[in-house]
């Protein structure tokens, strides 16, 4: 479970998180909506600890993000924006690198590298080096350093992002899947249909606050909206947003 409390970030007179709050639980896809620059990517850093909040407090089943990183990242699998990923390296040296980083013995790295080139179908790039990869290969490699270590939450910045239709609609039930398993699944998304279709909840961020949170059924509601396209619209463009 993640769970953010009144987060604040700030670059210099920049605000960029303003108080945002809410709960994403195990077994469910929570979902951060939003126009660029609302602190949705900003918001993610501070729970992986790239970032340290101003004020306020995230936890990742009960441990401090901020007092305790080490045991956060222990629970986390991230696939962060930039993918940051060694051209010279082969795919399976790049999972065996994040697998010594989080502890796990030879053993335990290669039986996770075999469950990983099945689950995300990478048998036939797992020995070749990562340069000259097409966008969804390179993407398989990232979701891969995030899944080397099983862990219980995975936070997902744009996670189709550049992706052709089969790789985005490969990677939507990746996300499926995880859930399935009892993940805790966190993810930015921009697409609208993406976030309708997978979402068991939507928190909606604008100018670094929280304005709005449900199903998507319930904030289709709440702004009297039938497309969730629309409510997102009308929702961000309140002065008040709809809580």
């Amino acid at each position: 479970m993640i769970e953010v409390r009144n987060l604040e970030r700030r670059f210099g007179e920049v605000v960029a998180v303003d108080g945002v709050s809410f709960t994403a639980a195990d077994g469910r896809i929570t979902g951060l909506l939003g126009p660029n620059g609302a602190g949705k990517t900003t918001t993610l850093r501070t729970l992986y600890g790239l970032l340290r909040p101003d004020a306020g407090a995230a936890t990742i089943d009960g441990i401090d993000a901020v007092a305790e990183p080490l045991a956060v990242q222990r629970r986390i699998g991230v696939l962060p924006d930039a993918h940051g990923l060694y051209v010279r390296l082969t795919v399976r040296e790049h999972l065996r690198y994040v697998g010594e980083l989080h502890g796990l013995d030879g053993d335990a790295i290669a039986s996770s590298i075999e469950r990983l080139v099945a689950r995300l179908d990478m048998g036939e790039i797992i020995d070749r080096r990562v340069e000259g990869f097409s966008t969804g290969e390179r993407m398989k490699v990232a979701v891969g350093r995030a899944l080397v270590h099983d862990p219980p939450n995975l936070l997902l910045d744009e996670p189709t992002r550049g992706l052709d239709v089969m790789s985005t609609r490969a990677m939507r039930d990746l996300i499926r899947q995880l859930r399935a398993d009892g993940k805790c699944v966190l993810f930015s998304s921009h697409v609208m249909q993406e976030v309708s279709a997978l979402c068991d909840e939507i928190v909606i961020v604008a100018r670094g606050r929280a304005v709005a949170r449900g199903t998507p059924d319930e904030l289709c509601q709440r702004a009297g909206e039938d497309d969730l396209e629309e409510a997102f619209v009308r929702i961000i463009g309140s002065d008040e947003g709809l809580q």
